[in-house]
């Protein structure tokens, strides 16, 4: 479904081409007066450039839902635009609003926030559809298939061989298999290959009799036999010695074996499914598996595909998890947007096992009633996402960020207070007040000292430091300060863009949400 845009430009500031690449992407309606807003619904607003109190008029939209989300175009990159569309309480600023690929893209980046939040919101709190497998949890077009083949072939008393990278869930797709076949009154084993010593899986499968070798105090049955009325499955089947396969082969032929140190052959009644995270054909090709057995084995092919190939199944995996660890004393109701942004972004080589493990280290880290992206392990959750869930008591003010921002810019270009003043869009008297005004220059005087008192623990050249002094000279004397923290003067706007302070401060605007409300 395509998402509606509301435009609102009331002096018809948004560039044609900005509107043509809008209208390409989006249901877009517009709004020529800000009474009209009553009236529209849309998931994104976008306002035009020079609109006449733009702060109330996205205050507006917000408070009668218009819009979910607020986007604010701009002339020219500067920070006083950058400031004022955060006070406006903006979901995002755009400096040039004349780029069509850049406003396509914010007002893209907003749409998926929107669906994403929906999305949670619905796993959270609607009722799960029905779904004859509950064991398998999701809704993608791969699993609703394997879902469909599954219910055809389980009352089926054919072999099943199932494949699937390691983490996938092929034991539970087995479970599925038995729990709806012919034989779910009866047992399933699940036996994994790799983990028997080979000295002894031939006992372990096929039973032995008192004596039959060292240490064989009493008769057993082996595992086939014990299945007998139910299922056995064979987990990670290609790591079966090729003597044992040829042993099993016949079994599978003959439907009876033969225990160690007995002469006569047992017949049994189990469903045999097997199942490996390796390419049989390949190792039959090698040579370390039997081409006859793998025909017996593979008379049902189910494979399961990886979790990245599953889209949002993520999120209900993990909203399944999170249910699952909930208890009286300790709950969690979901995930924020920024933590479900940061499970679909990531490529999950353990797959639903790793995605489980991630979930059981969040909710037992998790500070609120929801996870956030800052709580998902480093190697999940990215730069950008660990941005938006930022703990409300680490943020900044934002005269702080503007403060740590301009001793940035200031470092990097050497000190030098015209490079910094053309980088940063601000006139050299306004820079001035600013450096005085935050004590900029005794920080870099005192860090100056310190580095001259300790001068091997300096990694910086003499060449690249600050001097101090020259920050305190000042401005000029004919030079006026302006009043107030974010005044500049009349040529605030410099024809050199400033992309880092913009990107410092729309940060800042994203930060300043609760977790939960990303």
């Amino acid at each position: 479904m395509t998402a509606r845009l509301l435009i609102v430009d009331e002096q018809g500031k948004i560039a044609e081409p900005v509107l043509t690449a809008l209208s390409r992407r989006f249901r877009v309606v517009r709004a020529s007066s800000p009474e009209q807003l009553v009236t529209l619904r849309a998931d994104v607003s976008l306002i035009g450039p020079g609109t006449p109190d733009e702060a109330g008029v996205c205050r507006q939209i917000l408070d009668s839902g218009a819009a979910e989300e607020v986007v604010i175009l701009g002339a020219s990159p500067s920070l006083e635009d950058t400031i004022r569309a955060i006070r406006a309480q903006a979901s995002d600023f755009v400096p040039n609003g004349d780029d069509p690929d850049a406003v396509v893209s914010r007002v893209s980046q907003m749409v998926e926030l929107i669906e994403l939040r929906r999305e949670l919101s619905r796993i959270t709190r609607g009722p799960a559809p029905t779904n004859p497998f509950p064991e398998l949890v999701g809704e993608s077009v791969a699993l609703r298939r394997l879902r469909a083949l599954i219910e055809r072939v389980a009352r089926s008393e054919a072999t099943v061989l199932i494949t699937g990278e390691s983490g996938t869930g092929k034991e539970v797709v087995a479970r599925a298999l038995h729990a709806h076949g012919a034989h779910r009154n009866g047992p399933f084993l699940a036996v994994s290959l790799g983990a028997i010593p080979r000295e002894l899986l031939e006992s372990e499968l096929f039973g032995h009799v008192k004596g039959a070798f060292t240490g064989a105090v009493s008769d057993r049955s082996g595992f086939l036999v014990q299945a007998s009325g139910g299922s056995v499955f064979f987990d990670e089947i290609a790591d079966m010695p090729l003597d044992t396969q040829a042993k099993l082969l016949r079994a599978l032929q003959q439907r009876s074996l033969r225990a160690l140190g007995h002469r006569d052959e047992v017949p049994f009644n189990a469903r045999i499914i097997a199942a490996t995270s390796k390419d049989l054909e390949k190792e039959v090709e090698a040579g370390r598996f039997r081409q006859d057995l793998y025909f017996r084995l593979n008379v049902i092919h189910l494979a399961v595909p990886p979790l990245r190939e599953r889209g949002h199944d993520v999120l209900l995996l993990a909203q399944h998890f999170i249910q699952r660890l909930n208890t009286p004393l300790r709950r969690i109701v979901g995930l924020t947007p920024a933590a479900a942004r940061a499970l679909l972004a990531y490529h999950w080589p353990g797959n639903v096992r790793d995605l489980e493990h991630c979930i059981v280290a969040a909710a037992a880290s998790a500070r609120y009633d929801h996870i956030t992206a800052e709580d998902l392990p480093e190697r999940v959750r990215g730069p950008a996402s660990a941005l938006l869930d930022r703990n409300p008591d680490d943020l900044v003010s934002l005269k702080e960020l503007e403060r740590q921002h301009i001793l940035e810019v200031l470092r990097s270009v050497g000190g030098n207070k015209a490079l910094t003043s053309r980088h940063l869009g601000l006139d050299r008297k306004t820079l001035y007040r600013k450096l005085k005004e935050y004590s900029i220059a005794e920080e870099r005087a005192a860090a100056e000292n310190a580095s001259s008192a300790n001068p091997s623990e300096s990694g910086a050249p003499e060449s690249s430091s600050l001097d101090a002094s020259s920050l305190d000279s000042g401005p000029p004397e004919s030079s006026t300060l302006e009043s107030g923290p974010l005044e500049s003067s009349e040529d605030l706007s410099s024809p050199t863009p400033a992309p880092p302070l913009a990107a410092a401060a729309a940060a800042a605007a994203v930060v300043a949400a609760p977790p939960t409300d990303v």
